[in-house]
């Protein structure tokens, strides 16, 4: 199956999503502000096509670059217009430029609460086999996606860095294992290869643990827990950079195609588990259960969420960080920053900004990183 168009579509919505709802927080938090937005424009600013509608003086727009959305406030560089942003108090400016990047991270909590109610909470104390790869000593000596595996040569397994710890420590070695299939016990052979690769594994087995459904509560928790660690990772980035904790190529920045390729994972792996499991749940005996599809595009859709909203706040002029930081003399010594030079360092960062994306746009053609799968 041809997975590129239904990649190109989904990855124009989910981009083109992500930049309208980080414009919409904006909006919202200038309507808020009692601060005119004279226009909102689905797309990017370029050559205008059509009004769809006017509401309480702001223009809704659609123009020719169909990605994502713009907000254009009254007075947005000029202090001197009444009722615009320029001239709002530094409180109110403030409130605006967190509304952008706080609605990508609401949107990532959703996403992940969305996942965590679909996928469940995991149950401690039991790893479960998810995946059995084709034509691996797993496969040839019958161990079965859903089986619990309770122990490994008369070990008893309750977590799973243990469980591959111990199958590592006898490769090419027949061991022995006992799993729950179905209430069960069923004790298997089977003989670790050496001769496979760490991507393959040893014994060919994706380990996981069981899961129980999640209360609503567990799942709203658990949304914003996976987005507070995401975001603590991103700021940490630059951190560990430094302190030469990642390696330089292991955390590059990459584009529009670098992002493409890892949907065209993501959407790859997911329509291929949904067919594999229809294909098993049609063909199991009757009471099992096929694995769970994958959710690699949902999860990936809640990391750039995560990263657009928290890169939105790194103090970069130009960005709504570097904006913020415009305030902060205003806010604490009650003087403002002359509004000129403010346009000026925000519109040179742009255009550097500008260049920086040409260039990682370009990278990604000319040396492909090695991205991570998710």
């Amino acid at each position: 199956m041809e997975f590129g168009f239904l990649t190109l579509v989904i990855f124009f919505f989910a981009l083109s999503g992500m930049i309208f709802v980080h414009e919409l927080g904006h909006f919202i938090g200038a309507r808020w502000a009692g601060i005119e937005v004279e226009e909102f424009g689905f797309g990017l600013p370029s050559y205008k096509l059509a009004t769809l509608f006017t509401w309480q003086g702001t223009e809704f727009t659609i123009h020719a670059l169909p990605l994502g959305g713009f907000v254009r406030p009254k007075g947005e560089n000029d202090p001197n217009v009444p009722g615009g942003y320029g001239a709002a108090s530094p409180w109110k400016r403030l409130v605006v430029l967190v509304a952008g990047p706080l609605m990508n991270l609401l949107t990532a909590i959703v996403v992940f609460s969305v996942l965590i109610a679909y996928e469940g909470m995991p149950i401690s104390g039991k790893v479960k086999i998810d995946t059995v790869a084709d034509n691996s000593p797993a496969q040839q000596a019958n161990i079965q996606a859903g089986d619990i595996l309770v122990s490994v040569n008369g070990q008893e397994v309750t977590d799973i860095q243990p469980a591959i710890d111990i199958i590592r420590a006898n490769l090419d070695k027949p061991v022995e294992m006992v799993f729950d299939r179905n209430g069960e016990m069923v004790t298997i052979t089977a003989t670790p290869l050496s001769s496979r690769t760490s991507q393959e594994g040893a014994l060919g087995v994706g380990l996981t643990y069981p899961t129980r459904p999640a209360t609503f509560w567990e799942s709203i928790s658990g949304g914003a827990s996976v987005t507070a660690l995401q975001a603590a990772t991103i700021v940490y980035l630059p951190i560990a950079l430094i302190q030469g904790a990642i390696a330089p190529d292991q955390a590059r920045l990459v584009g529009f195609k670098g992002i493409y390729d890892l949907f065209n994972f993501s959407v790859k792996e997911d329509v291929t588990s949904r067919q594999e499991a229809a294909t098993q749940v049609q063909a199991a005996p009757s009471g099992t259960s096929a694995p769970k599809p994958t959710n690699f595009t949902l999860n990936l859709i809640g990391i750039l969420s995560v990263s657009l909203g928290v890169f939105n706040l790194f103090p970069i002029p130009a960005l709504d960080g570097g904006r913020i930081l415009f305030t902060l003399p205003e806010i604490l010594f009650k003087k403002r920053i002359p509004a000129e030079w403010e346009n000026m360092v925000n519109g040179i960062a742009m255009l550097l900004l500008i260049g920086l994306m040409l260039f990682v746009n370009i990278m990604d053609f000319v040396n492909p990183a090695q991205l991570p799968t998710p």
